[in-house]
């Protein structure tokens, strides 16, 4: 652990009596929750009324018809002071949220085999339409990594819109993304600094990375930096780089990697985002209230709480310990960021009709009939990613 990161939680108040219902809202705008399921809940609402989260980011679980997907994100923005983020993984593929109660949209594999850079940015807008149809505002997509192997078990099967080839990655992310972002969904950039070389799949535990920084300079930070002034936002992924902090932080709960490289070497400031604080490269080496402190600490301005969702308390006062010049920053950038949040488009079952037919064409474009008729499998057989 750095100087600055053990400084910081030492200068935490012990009791936790000591923070107020305004502390609280505070680190509340820095957690984006998920939900448990599809309408909600009096213990949620509830949760949701003290802590004030900056936003919400909904899954599988959460989607069963599209009026009551609307319905919940309506709910959701009606239940804080402030315009919350709503957040998704809207990737394509396996990974598309969507494909619960209508057509699954190509991969990005998929679009990026086919080599057709029209189909690419058919599939941006579509997203950016779908996702403002129901009331979403920001992407966790593009995935930037570069895939050295598609084969590899580290949860980028699929994902990836380059194969060995850094240049493929920024021209297809890049065409998903301005089509997307033109439609007024909002980009996160992810996994920095790279799952591309891991031998291990995140959610289940921490990788460990032997590249030097001479490496990822040549290769999966090609499309970071290439495409880092488009990004509205950037997602912190957990593995360990020893030759990038040799303290044993992971990546997401490093202060080096965040502030030293992103802000200070790289100069971003738009917002950082941790990948999710619920899986088990995070919590099999970390508490909870250490977890959220850290994660904090090292630099990310919205943390990830997607499966502990009874938990969003506690996490707000763990982050609430902490002293105000620590939250200062994520703060103005995350209230930065809320302002420029689009409000959703008029829902009607027409457009929902008409939406879900043109993704049904462009998967038919992208695989041809045969191949396009059938679906990702279910099982999960992958990475947990695929079925939340």
């Amino acid at each position: 652990m750095s100087t600055a990161t053990s400084s910081a939680l030492a200068a935490a108040p012990s009791s936790p009596a000591e923070i107020s219902p305004e502390a609280l809202r505070a680190a509340g705008e820095l957690i984006i929750m998920g939900v448990p399921g599809p309408e909600l809940d009096e213990a949620t609402r509830a949760a949701i009324a003290q802590v004030q989260p900056g936003g919400f980011i909904l899954f599988g679980r959460n989607i069963k018809q599209p009026r009551q997907l609307r319905k919940l994100v309506d709910e959701l923005r009606a239940a804080v002071g402030h315009e919350p983020v709503i957040t998704i993984d809207q990737e394509g593929g396996r990974v598309s949220r969507l494909r619960e109660m209508g057509a699954e949209p190509p991969s990005a594999k998929q679009l990026r085999d086919r080599g057709d850079l029209e189909l690419i940015h058919r599939h941006g807008e579509l997203v950016g339409k779908q996702l403002r149809l129901y009331g979403f505002n920001l992407n966790l997509a593009p995935v930037l990594d570069v895939s050295f192997d598609d084969a590899a078990d580290n949860s980028l099967k699929n994902r990836t819109w380059g194969l060995n080839d850094p240049a493929q990655v920024v021209r297809n992310a890049g065409a998903f993304t301005r089509a997307m972002r033109a439609e007024g969904i909002l980009s996160c950039g992810k996994h920095f600094p790279g799952y591309s070389g891991a031998g291990i799949d995140p959610h289940h535990e921490l990788p460990v990375l032997d590249r030097t920084r001479a490496q990822l300079e040549a290769a999966e930070w090609v499309a970071f930096r290439e495409l880092l002034p488009e990004m509205d936002a950037l997602m912190i992924g957990h593995a360990l780089y020893p030759d990038l902090d040799d303290s044993g932080e992971p990546s997401s709960l490093s202060a080096r990697m965040i502030d030293g490289i992103l802000r200070k070497d790289w100069r971003f400031d738009g917002i950082v985002i941790s990948d999710d604080l619920d899986m088990g490269a995070i919590i099999n080496h970390c508490s909870f209230e250490e977890s959220m402190r850290r994660a904090v600490v090292a630099g990310n301005d919205l943390l990830l709480l997607c499966h502990r969702v009874h938990m969003v308390v506690e996490a707000a006062r763990a982050i609430a310990t902490l002293p105000a010049e620590v939250l200062a920053p994520s703060l103005r950038r995350v209230r930065a960021l809320r302002a420029r949040l689009a409000p959703p488009a008029e829902f009607t079952d027409e457009a929902v009709r008409s939406l879900d037919a043109q993704v049904a064409a462009l998967r038919v474009a992208t695989l041809g009939d045969e191949a396009a008729a059938t679906r990702s499998a279910e099982d999960g057989k992958r990475s947990p990613v695929e079925l939340y």
